[in-house]
């Protein structure tokens, strides 16, 4: 199954963001402007919706998001980022779950794209004003001449298996009762086994082995790489992190299938969303060994 995010149906030409001459001349006042209310898609039934440059007007800071059959799309830089976690912006998720995947897709490039510009607006070196260059895939500074670019974030998410039950745990912030696998971000010098096997020994107090890979995500909350793994513990006994975590516990396969079959009226647990890499995973684990 097609991962959320996944599948990016835009040409990101990048030779036409190095070329002005060519950006200029696809910005014609019918190009396509995607329409947001601020980082928040706007649709119409599963579609989304857009704009023209000429109706975003001339002081809309634009980003060259890539071409469409052959046709420029920009997006326009919102007035702030969104510093909320994933989780609480509920009117992107209800969106979410009505967008076909391709478009999914270009909604999870573009907001991460333009939550970047909108977090970076003054240079990390000298404080000075930047401003967007090759089409808003950087933003250089005139004061220092530092360049930036846009971010991703590495970040693992893994299972953890032990006598045939896995490893689960909820965060404070979590609608209640859902659960999920453990994440955390792969820190400089890391390797990602070294980031798995360290993250689930702080969080739970439990060491794992044999950790591998399994897939992958986009994740635009605001831009992290979601790197699904899984790995083995030896020993079950579980010395929770109250300050990353609020509960951890272990489930057998039958109530991971349960959860995972009844979803919001699991009475075990609440499995993460479709839209998200954990729930794939858990999907995987419980075919795995079908």
């Amino acid at each position: 199954m097609r991962l959320a995010f996944t599948g990016h149906p835009l040409d990101r030409a990048d030779h036409v963001r190095a070329d002005p001459a060519r950006l200029a001349a696809l910005a014609v006042p019918e190009a396509r402007v995607l329409k947001l209310d601020g980082l928040i898609p706007q649709f119409d039934s599963d579609r989304l919706t857009w704009t023209t440059l000429a109706e975003a007007g001339e002081d809309a800071e634009l980003v060259f998001l890539g071409l469409l059959d052959g046709e420029a799309c920009f997006g326009a830089v919102p007035e702030g980022g969104d510093p909320d976690p994933a989780y609480s912006r509920r009117e992107t998720f209800a969106a979410l779950s009505r967008l076909n995947l391709d478009d999914l897709a270009l909604y999870g490039g573009a907001r991460s794209l333009l939550d970047w510009h909108a977090r970076h607006r003054f240079c990390a070196q000298c404080g000075q004003p930047t401003q967007p260059a090759k089409g808003g895939w950087q933003r250089d500074c005139p004061a220092c001449k530092a360049q930036h670019f846009p971010r991703t974030d590495p970040v693992t998410i893994m299972l953890v298996e032990h006598d045939d039950r896995l490893l689960l745990g909820r965060n404070s912030r979590f609608p209640p009762g859902r659960y999920s696998a453990l994440a955390g971000f792969i820190e400089p010098g890391e390797t990602i086994e070294e980031a798995v096997a360290r993250e689930v020994l702080e969080e739970a107090g439990v060491r794992v082995r044999d950790v591998s890979y399994v897939m992958n995500q986009p994740w635009p909350f605001p831009s992290q790489l979601m790197i699904a793994c899984h790995s083995h513990a030896d020993d079950d006994t579980l010395t929770i992190d109250e300050t990353e975590l609020a509960d951890a516990r272990w489930f057998t396969r039958a109530e991971v299938a349960e959860a995972m079959e009844k979803g919001e009226d699991s009475p075990t647990f609440i499995p993460p969303p479709p839209v998200a890499v954990a729930w794939h995973l858990l999907t995987w684990w419980l075919e795995k060994k079908a």
